[in-house]
């Protein structure tokens, strides 16, 4: 053992040595060499080695074990614990009481009937508690949960005898607690003068019932020696583990509760720590660390019963109790006057104490809120001001994080109670209000600089996670409480945030006043550094207040659009005006002191002004429908500043940021609001002008392509509130085709020889070509394809040039597929948008194309050698196929026959043999797709037929075809990807659901239980069992079609066929299955019969060779 974990022995040796070892253990009577290496040997290896080979033993091979062996084993291993348990390594004593605890789960109470009665008495004498606690928690862990396999009926047997020890259990550990406590109580230092006095006005102290308990929970907290603190955290883990599994329920006594109420106040007393470490020179006491983990153990026993919804009538009073008790702690934790020594307070604390403190104010508001609320002597709002203080004293981010979502939980509550009408609004409300304005106020205060810098500083606002920052993560968390306040109470929340944005936005607007020309342009006259420092805090404020502001622009529309019209008129002229002032005097190329900082907080608070004005669209879009008779003065100048503001940063010279947020505000004009007047305005004509010019420079992908959907939305979008002949379409329609024209000017000349080796053009140079061109179009294609049948219309008269372009040039890029890849995207694009306005001919012309390109060959190359392009490209493929197979009516059904055909000869025995997932989900999808949509093309069903002929067959045609796709299903849940077994059994049972084909006569008589076998097996195997419930009702819809002959027929048949069992073991497994026909009850028949199937053949591989079954 000591040369296997040597650090010079190389891998071979240790590969010789592990069989050496694993031959050893597979003999027969090797444990009598183990039982001799445990007494004989210090050596840790050797130890653990022989309790392996023990665990082996029991868990594998213990059927076969002469009675006489298993008894020396039950009465040696115990005696061994008892000799040395206080010698041995913590782990291997561990180990050893595991495999005691092994046997018990096999034999207790009928051959070992003494298991559990030791256990008990260990705990009794003091000399063994630690011992027998050990041993207990480990029995909760083993038999109330089995890992192992255990047949169903030896499982709820082992529950049922646990049950019955419950109570004698929990009144022994209450019993060990209670005398750790008294003894130690009354040895403590004299209490210090009583504080009692002073806090028995406090909050919650008069709920705690009787006032004996609030004084308990004031005496001081006794200091432990070592050996009592490792008792009594051991016994609290027992508790915490027992609760884990037992129902609530009377044996839960209100003493227990009161003692582990005790031991939390170990995290939160910081006073007696102080006493420990006076005193902890002269006596074997604790440390604070030590005593700190006491108050995180007991408070883990109080969240196990926390985190139980469903709570008895008769144990409401207790949960009521305890909610009282970890309320008086709440209130010792927060309770001081001065701010500062509250957060010193928490800061001293044990960390993992804080966090199950949290953890229990969370379930408190998630599971028992909406009980205790109702209870009038329960105090809702004084316990919402020590959550208060709780929060905003957290001493971390992430403890501040926490505390965020359980007051999102509490204001979701709140919204949902008034929603369904629970609660009187108003007097919701009213109850509620103070509170509310102050956590807006304190949270909006939070994510300032100018109250919060020091906090603020230290987030981290470069490395991503999960998309965003761990700023952008703090600012967001923030503002969504925000905006749920702002839901509740919206006079209230505007009327706070709006003053501080103003406060912010006078420093922005006044920045024109030090903007001084200098030789290269123009520079901020701002030098001295600690403005410098005020201003990068201001402009880091507004930029923050702005994005608030933006969150609240729901919270204007709809219903209450005219009673708030004034609020958000004043909003967003304020807006735009702050737009318009960033973009005339240039504040994103000024020179500035610390270009560093200023530069980029100058560009944030522009990008986000624009982007605040951008959710403002629906207000302006409904604004613009309330208005557009009367065409009002006010909301034309409106729209026209904001263009005025946006067309300077549509340039190469902006930066990126900045130039997306002006394009992104751009679209929303053009798409959500839709002014008639849009272009006309010189702004706009501008932009217009720019685009279309082939000499201007061409801005970033990204920007290029939303500027063009924002000009070709313009032109097609129908105006809102005007009739069809005010649409204008013919004047649209001429500029829509002269901007496409303009757009795709490059791409129309290319020409199929353009990749021939004598082209005129580099092949990369095509290839920029074709990617910019085809990224502008498919864009605008997706962004009118839910659009009216006019507005599609034009856009198809537009493109359709460069779409017969494209399809020319497709075949002589096919080897290209890079390009393929974008060329198919588009044509995925233009088939779910644009097909009608296709037409048929064309369409086909398409298809037949795509079909004779895609041959076996070219197939085999792009999925077995192009690497991922290649399988998009494929799966680009079939993805218009699936548009092609549910279009309605007769057009495309003649390509059917040539699809399934490319599906099953091609592409599956392709694919079919791969590990890889790729492909294979888009195959399958289309597969389904073509059965769920051309189910008459199989099933030839006429009405008049079933009604002559009862329900007698329908005509199948088609059947080898529909045979071949059943195949391909059943193949692919013998496969280990799991996302692909998901998505094939949810298709079949929507093929059941909406055309009952597990009743068609061919399923049903040839398929029906080679599906359930399979599905039976794959249970067995445990190889998906993240799916186990979805298997089993599968396996219930495909029985239920047939149960006679399930039962009769498929299950002894199953069972017959089943190797690894005895003949006796299948007569007990198939009387087991009893013949339940609704789903709950024959599901848990088919997970008995997995579970049971496993575990005797786990007991039939450990009999010794030759053994004669009876």
């Amino acid at each position: 053992m000591t040369e296997f974990f040597h650090d010079c022995t190389t891998n071979e040796r240790k590969r010789e040595i592990e069989e050496l070892l694993n031959n050893f253990a597979q003999q027969i009577g090797a444990w009598r060499f183990c039982l001799y290496f445990l007494s004989s040997t210090r050596n840790d290896y050797v130890m653990m080695y022989s309790l392996t080979v023990f665990e082996n033993l029991i868990n594998k091979m213990w059927l076969g074990v002469p009675s006489q062996d298993k008894m020396e084993i039950r009465s040696c291993l115990p005696k061994l614990l008892l000799a040395h348990h206080k010698t041995l390594p913590y782990f291997i004593r561990n180990k050893l009481c595991k495999v005691i605890v092994d046997i018990g789960r096999q034999d207790w109470p009928m051959f070992y009937h003494d298991f559990f009665t030791n256990i008990l008495q260990l705990i009794q004498s003091p000399v063994t508690t630690p011992l027998g606690l050990i041993m207990l928690k480990t029995t909760s862990e083993e038999l109330a949960c089995p890992r192992e396999d255990l047949s169903v009926a030896r499982k709820e047997e082992l529950r049922k005898l646990l049950l019955d020890q419950v109570q004698t259990v929990l009144g022994l550990l209450t019993g060990i607690l209670e005398t750790v406590w008294d003894k130690h109580s009354v040895t403590a230092a004299t209490p210090p003068p009583s504080p009692t006095s002073g806090e028995s006005g406090d909050l919650l102290s008069n709920l705690l019932q009787s006032p004996s308990s609030a004084k308990l929970l004031n005496q001081p907290i006794p200091i432990l020696d070592v050996e009592s603190e490792y008792i009594c955290s051991l016994a609290l883990e027992c508790l915490a583990h027992l609760f884990s599994w037992i129902p609530l329920s009377a044996s839960i006594t209100p003493s227990l509760l009161t003692t582990i109420f005790h031991f939390a106040r170990f995290g939160c007393d910081i006073r007696a720590r102080k006493m420990a470490s006076v005193n902890g020179s002269s006596q074997n006491c604790v440390s604070g660390q030590e005593r700190g983990r006491l108050g995180v153990l007991a408070m883990s026993c109080i969240n196990e019963l926390m985190s139980k919804n469903c709570v008895p009538m008769e144990f409401e009073e207790y949960l009521l109790r305890m909610f009282q008790q970890t309320f008086y702690l709440l209130q010792k934790i927060t309770k001081d006057n001065n701010a500062h020594t509250v957060k010193s307070r928490l800061e001293e604390l044990d960390e993992s104490y804080i966090e199950k403190f949290t953890d229990f104010l969370r379930l408190f508001v998630s599971v028992h809120l909406r009980r205790i609320e109702s209870y009038s002597q329960f105090p809702v709002v004084e316990f919402l001001t020590l959550l208060f203080k709780y929060t905003f004293h957290q001493p971390t981010h992430e403890g501040y994080f926490s505390c965020l979502d359980i007051w999102t939980l509490f204001l979701d509550y709140l919204t949902s109670k008034i929603k369904s009408r629970l609660g009187d609004k108003e007097a919701v409300l009213n109850r509620y209000e103070d509170a509310l304005v102050l956590l807006l106020t304190e949270v909006l205060n939070r994510i300032q600089f100018r109250y919060n810098q020091a906090q603020l500083e230290e987030l981290d606002d470069e490395t991503l996670d999960d998309d965003q920052t761990e700023w952008q993560r703090y600012l967001r968390q923030s503002l969504e409480v925000v905006a749920k306040v702002m839901e509740l109470l919206p006079t209230h929340a505007f009327s706070t945030l709006f003053p501080v944005l103003q406060d912010n936005l006078e420093v922005y607007l006044g920045l024109q006043q030090f903007i001084v020309t200098s030789g290269s342009g123009h520079r901020l006259n701002i030098t001295a550094e600690n403005d410098c420092r005020r201003l990068h805090c201001s402009l880091r404020d507004l930029s923050s207040l702005l994005q608030a502001v933006g969150r609240l622009a729901e919270y204007f529309i709809g219903d209450v659009f005219a009673a708030r019209f004034n609020d958000a008129l004043t909003v967003v002229e304020r807006l735009v005006k702050v737009t318009l002032y960033g973009s005339q005097i240039k504040l994103y190329n000024i020179e500035t002191a610390v270009p560093s900082v200023l530069k980029p907080d100058l560009i944030d608070v522009h990008a986000q002004s624009l982007a605040a004005l951008q959710a403002y669209s629906h207000w302006l879009a409904q604004y613009c429908s309330e208005v557009h008779r009367q065409n009002t003065q006010q909301f034309v100048t409106l729209i026209s500043t904001t263009m005025d503001a946006i067309t300077p940063l549509i340039s190469t010279k902006v930066q990126d940021k900045l130039l997306l947020s002006a394009c992104h505000l751009l679209v929303s004009l053009a798409t959500t609001v839709r002014p008639v007047f849009l272009i006309s305005i010189p702004a706009v004509q501008k932009v217009f002008n720019r685009i279309t010019d082939a000499s201007a420079q061409r801005l970033v992908d990204k920007a290029q392509v939303l500027v063009c959907r924002a000009l070709s939305n313009i032109l097609l979008l129908p105006w809102p509130n005007l009739p069809e002949n005010e649409q204008q379409w013919p004047v649209r329609s001429i500029n829509h085709a002269s901007l496409i024209s303009a757009l795709s000017r490059d791409y129309r000349n290319l020409k199929p020889s353009a990749v021939a080796p004598q082209r005129k053009m580099p092949l990369d140079d095509t290839k920029v070509i074709i990617h910019q061109t085809l990224s502008v179009l498919e864009d605008i294609v997706e962004n009118i394809s839910g659009e009216s049948t006019k507005s599609r219309q034009i856009c198809y008269q537009s493109l359709q040039e460069s779409v017969q372009v494209s399809l020319a040039l497709f075949p002589a890029f096919i080897h290209q597929s890079d390009v393929t890849d974008e060329m198919l995207s588009f044509f995925l694009t233009l088939f779910r948008g644009l097909r009608v306005q296709m037409g048929v001919p064309f369409t086909e012309q398409i298809i037949q194309t795509f079909l004779n390109m895609f041959t076996r060959e070219q197939l085999a190359e792009s999925i077995l050698h192009e690497g991922s392009t290649g399988c998009r490209v494929v799966e680009k493929f079939l993805k218009i196929l699936q548009v092609v197979v549910q279009e309605p009516g007769q057009v495309f059904k003649p390509f059917l026959p040539s699809i399934i055909a490319l599906c099953m000869e091609q592409v599956y025995p392709i694919i079919a043999e791969r590990p890889s997932p790729d492909v294979k989900a888009e195959l399958f999808e289309l597969l389904f797709r073509t059965l769920h949509h051309n189910w008459r093309y199989f099933f030839k069903s006429t009405v008049l037929a079933s009604v002559q002929r009862g329900i007698s067959e329908e005509q199948m045609e088609n059947e080898p075809q529909f045979s071949a796709i059943m195949q391909a299903f059943g193949q692919s849940f013998l496969q280990p990807d799991i996302h692909l077994f998901k998505q094939n059994l949810f298709y079949l049972e929507t093929l059941n659901t909406k055309q009952k084909l597990y009743h068609k006569k061919i399923f049903r008589t040839t398929m029906l239980f080679q599906f359930v076998n399979v599905l039976l097996q794959v249970l067995v195997h445990k190889s998906h069992d993240l799916l186990q419930e979805e298997i089993g009702i599968a396996i219930y819809n495909m029985a239920s079609v047939d149960f006679d002959g399930f039962f009769a027929a498929f299950l002894p048949e199953f069972l017959t066929s089943c190797d690894g069992v005895d003949a006796n073991q299948k007569s007990v497994l198939g009387r087991n299955f009893k013949m339940d026909r609704d789903l709950p009850s024959f599901t848990q028949n088919v997970h008995r019969l997995v579970n049971d199937l496993r575990y005797y053949r786990l007991c039939n591989d450990s009999l010794p060779p030759g053994t004669v079954k009876l």
